[in-house]
């Protein structure tokens, strides 16, 4: 998928990737997404924020963490 709502410019909020050449980066946009369940109430507080941004900001996010296994200690009990 193309991400061509994230930029990101070494002028601009010190390069972060940022939304539309908004100020708005893209850790703020997850930032948002934690603090306003309702995606209704996160529209009206920032209208300038479209569902195909928040999209490419997960997309984004999501691309810089890795599958890993993690050992666990063999003390750790699982809850089935």
């Amino acid at each position: 998928m193309k991400l061509d709502r994230i930029t990101s410019n070494p002028n601009r909020m010190n390069g972060q990737p940022c939304i539309r050449n908004l100020r708005l980066t893209v850790r703020r946009v997850i930032e948002l997404l934690a603090t306003y369940p309702e995606r209704e109430e996160l529209s009206q507080e920032f209208p300038e924020l479209e569902e195909e941004d928040v999209k490419q900001a997960l997309i984004f996010a999501s691309s810089y963490l890795d599958d890993r296994i993690i050992e666990l200690p063999q003390s750790y009990e699982t809850v089935a």
